[in-house]
Order: C-alpha cells, then sequence, then structure tokens
C-alpha cells in the first residue's frame, strides 16, 4: 500500500515533468517548479508512509496491552449487576476485557480446578481456602460481603432476627421451601444452618430444591410463595427490576450466621501453565484497591436505597 501511494505520486510528478519539457523556450523557467513538486510529492509519500507506520504502531501497541481475563462466578455477582457495572471499568483501567461465567460456588470452583479459568470470585470461605490448600489456586483474598436473608410471604412467619426460629417454624409447620439445591455459596449456607440446628430440612414434603441459580430460585419462591435464603443484593434487585416483581418479604435478617462474605483467587500457574495469571493478578490488585473498594461501596446506593455489598478487602468480616 505505502510503495503503490509513493509509486502514485512520483508518476505524477514524472508524467507533469514530460509535459513541461515540451514547452521550448520555457523549460529552464519550469523546471525548478518541477523539481519542487517533486519534493512535495516525495514528502507527501513519506508523510503518508509515516502516518500508517505510526497507525499500524498504535494498533499494535493496543493488541498487545489489551487481553481476555476469564473467571468463574457466583451468580449473586452477575445477578445483581454488579459486574456488568465494573467491567467496563476494570477494561478501562487494565486494558483487560473481563469475561465470565456465573454459576454456583461450588461449579465456578470446579472450574478452576480444571484449569478453564484464570481466576475465581466466589462465596464460600471453608471451600475458598480448600481450593487454595489443593494447590489448585494461589491465595485467598477477600474483597466484599453481604448478608444472607430469609424471604417469604410475611404470614405465618413474623418478622425476625433468629434464623432458628425461622427454619424450626418452617420444619415444624412443613411450609413451603425451595433450595438452590446446586452446591453454591447460598446452598451451603443454607445447609450448614440446617445441621447446625440439628434439622433436617427433606422431613418437610414442600422443601423443594430448584437447581438453579438465585435470581431463578427467587422467581420459582415467588410462584409457589414459598420462602428460601438468598443474598439481600440480588433480592433487591430483583424486588425492583424484575419483570413481575417480587411479592416476598423479608421474614428474617441480622442474624451473625447470615454473613456473605466474597473472595477472590487466581488458579495456579504452577498447576495450569495456561492460565494468564498475569491478568488474573491485574484483577486482584483492580479489585481489591482503594479506588474499586470505594466503588462497590457506592453500588446500588442510588437505585436501591442502600449498597449491595461492603467493600472489605484485606479483612474478613
Amino acid at each position: 500500500m505505502k510503495k503503490r501511494v509513493l509509486g502514485i505520486l512520483l508518476g505524477t510528478v514524472l508524467a507533469f515533468g514530460m509535459l513541461s519539457g515540451c514547452g521550448g523556450s520555457n523549460e529552464t523557467e519550469e523546471q525548478p517548479a518541477a523539481e519542487e513538486t517533486a519534493e512535495e510529492a516525495t514528502e507527501e509519500a513519506a508523510d503518508t508512509e509515516e502516518a500508517e507506520d505510526t497507525q499500524q504502531t498504535e494498533t499494535t501497541e493496543e493488541g498487545e496491552e489489551k487481553g481476555q481475563l476469564m473467571m468463574a462466578t457466583t451468580t449473586s455477582t452477575a445477578d445483581t449487576g454488579l459486574l456488568d457495572y465494573l467491567a467496563p471499568i476494570f477494561l478501562e483501567d487494565t486494558g483487560y476485557e473481563l469475561l465470565w461465567d456465573a454459576v454456583g460456588t461450588g461449579e465456578a470452583l470446579k472450574m478452576g480446578e480444571n484449569g478453564d479459568v484464570d481466576v475465581v470470585l466466589v462465596h464460600a470461605k471453608a471451600s475458598e481456602e480448600e481450593f487454595v490448600a489443593n494447590g489448585y489456586g494461589v491465595e485467598r483474598f477477600p474483597v466484599m460481603y453481604n448478608d444472607f436473608i430469609v424471604v417469604g410471604p410475611s404470614e405465618p412467619i413474623a418478622a425476625t432476627e433468629d434464623i432458628q426460629a425461622v427454619f424450626s417454624q418452617i420444619l415444624e409447620e412443613q411450609l413451603p421451601f425451595v433450595s438452590r439445591g446446586d452446591d453454591s455459596g447460598t446452598d451451603k449456607k443454607e445447609k450448614q444452618i440446617w445441621e447446625a440446628l440439628s434439622l433436617d430440612p427433606t422431613g418437610n414434603p414442600n422443601y423443594l430444591e430448584s437447581g438453579q441459580g438465585m435470581g431463578a430460585t427467587l422467581t420459582m419462591s415467588d410462584e409457589k410463595q414459598a420462602y428460601c435464603l438468598t443474598d439481600r443484593g440480588t433480592y433487591l434487585k430483583m424486588k425492583k427490576d424484575a419483570d413481575v416483581a417480587l411479592n416476598l418479604d423479608i421474614v428474617c435478617e441480622g442474624d451473625s450466621n447470615l454473613l456473605n462474605q466474597y473472595g477472590v483467587i487466581a488458579v495456579n500457574p504452577e498447576k495450569y501453565p495456561e492460565v494468564d495469571n498475569e491478568a488474573a493478578n491485574a484483577f486482584i490488585e483492580w479489585i481489591c484497591s482503594d479506588e474499586i473498594q470505594k466503588l462497590i461501596g457506592e453500588y446500588g446506593v442510588e437505585e436501591y436505597g442502600e449498597a449491595l455489598f461492603v467493600p472489605n478487602a484485606g479483612t474478613d468480616a
């Protein structure tokens, strides 16, 4: 392309010079003009070539700076809209495009164990620590937390902070309850609560498992007017933004057993050399930075009246 531009311009100049040579007595006077034109054409071609070189260099550098970071994460970070909010900022700040697969925490960690992703962002601390201890992850970093709540019909369960009273009443009165049943962080927490209370939910014929994400489980609970355990962020988001507004109230919140901590872990590059550890580390450093922690703490306040997550990088709540 560059040679063709230069050739065309020089050809034009030569043709102009030949026409000038046919002018007889004016040849001496017009020759300097032809030389000047040739010089200008050469400079113009050089400028064109330089501009194309510059554009090509910028494109190459831009391509080298950008890449894709693949993350496995829990459905709540996607259902709340947090990742859609953060991804463009991450791209602008680091040059990496954030891609994610939002699944249950158990499945997200399995993706990390298989080396299918570069980083995981999940919410089941014991499972996360086991993931690192088994050599699949490099190091776990706390990022943020919110809390679990129990939602459902306002009757017959009266609003309370006592999770034991709520779960006991659900079992004793055989009230409908929809569990995630998908080995997610929420599902793990729910099972832990039943176990800690020495209660067996399967004794309730109205205990159901959705096998789906938090949004779908809330929708199913709403349709059946059943109770369920959910993270607060997804509930607030769906309560306001769902196509059909949820007719579910908060019946239990504030119990110390309902904390919902999120952690981020880079997949171990020594175990899986093909993962992009540089991109994973860039994401961890970025999401734990003061600037992004502030943005996480502000997310949802204006739209929902309260933050959907509380940032706490550097310390577990």
